[in-house]
């Protein structure tokens, strides 16, 4: 059956809106592979191309960027050409994809499994988990510093690796998915402010604050959305978000940690120790104590929480999009057009046939008989 333009993009973006809510899903029950994960395989290329092609300069930089990234761009932009005349196709692969890079349940994981470590006590265990989330030297840190650590680097983690992914899929389909994500694992590889990489990856760096400034925001909503879940208020949550989020040195990262901050009632920020004894001193975000074990925990229901609700957020759109597409309107085109005569002609017809039966007309009207 032809299908006419419109109705054609509506349904992929059906599709587009399955695929998220599938891949999401996957990823709360799978979680990440443990060997030969796609996100590491990138990175593991991006580190050889980068070894090769290093240059102290930021033109260097900006031309490795593009050229890291735009083979990402153009294998989303194939497979969404290809799936958009089939639907099924389009959610399969797009849900596929977002297993792949959405990784909120590792996330969340991790977390749980220091919170655990923290409440036996076990210092050197929990020092030694640390790196899995952050790039603090966990040598310096206590039980209380190292909670803090853990439950930034959720915060901040959850819109790079999760609510953005969602967002820009929707946005954007796999094309904006995957050059986020390869734009983040850039970040992550070569954003640093230190001698090797303060110019060759500014760009790198810039380009991921850029596309994290919308999720960053979304993050911090819908994290006050779901304070109450984890203990918290949402208008406490929120204003301590509008009023605290620019205290942290990142564009984005204030908005996720001073919503975490709230929303667990406790306080993030500090003397920051990381590898190579460099030392940052960071404005505090929240008010009350630092986290302990219980925190954490909460800190990575949250995670999930906040997850869902980007989830439903993207889908919810989506449909509502395609919907409107589909039909031509809020109200569907066939409905809305009916015209006016057509009705009237409609109700005389009922009133003949009630009339015939020997209902009287005001009967009728009134849907019961009169006594």
């Amino acid at each position: 059956m032809s299908l006419k333009p419109h109705r054609r993009t509506a349904l992929g973006l059906v599709g587009r809106a399955a695929g998220i809510a599938a891949g999401v899903v996957a990823d709360r029950i799978v979680g990440d592979p443990e060997r030969h994960h796609p996100v590491a395989a990138y990175g593991n290329a991006v580190s050889r191309a980068e070894r090769r092609w290093y240059a102290d300069s930021v033109p260097h930089g900006a031309v490795f960027t593009v050229g890291a990234l735009t083979p990402l761009a153009v294998a989303g932009l194939v497979v969404d050409v290809a799936t958009r005349r089939h639907p099924g196709w389009r959610a399969l692969t797009t849900a596929v994809t977002t297993w792949a890079v959405v990784g909120a349940q590792s996330l969340s994981h991790e977390g749980r499994v220091m919170a655990d470590v923290l409440a036996s006590g076990d210092l050197d265990a929990a020092r030694h988990r640390l790196p899995h989330l952050c790039g603090r030297d966990p040598e310096a840190l206590d039980a209380p510093q190292i909670a803090r650590g853990t439950v930034e680097s959720m915060a901040e983690n959850t819109s790079d690796a999760a609510v953005a992914s969602i967002l820009w899929c929707a946005v954007g389909g796999l094309p904006a998915m995957l050059v986020h994500r390869g734009s983040n694992t850039l970040d992550a590889m070569i954003g640093h402010h230190n001698d090797r990489y303060e110019n060759f990856g500014k760009v790198a760096a810039k380009l991921d604050d850029a596309l994290n400034w919308l999720p960053a925001r979304l993050t911090g909503a819908l994290a006050a959305l779901c304070a109450p879940e984890v203990g918290g208020n949402r208008s406490h949550t929120w204003a301590t978000v509008c009023a605290e989020h620019d205290h942290h040195p990142s564009p984005n990262g204030g908005w996720c940690e001073a919503a975490w901050a709230a929303a667990l009632a406790v306080q993030l920020g500090g003397r920051n120790v990381y590898y190579g004894n460099r030392v940052e001193f960071r404005p505090l975000l929240g008010s009350g104590p630092l986290p302990d074990a219980e925190a954490v925990h909460d800190a990575a229901r949250l995670v999930n929480l906040v997850t869902g609700a980007a989830t439903l957020t993207a889908v919810g759109g989506l449909a509502s999009l395609a919907h409107v597409l589909f039909h031509g309107g809020v109200v569907p085109r066939s409905v809305a057009s009916r015209p006016a005569h057509r009705t009237a002609r409609s109700y005389r017809r009922i009133t003949a046939r009630a009339l015939h039966r020997g209902v009287p007309q005001s009967t009728h009207r009134a849907g019961r008989r009169q006594p």
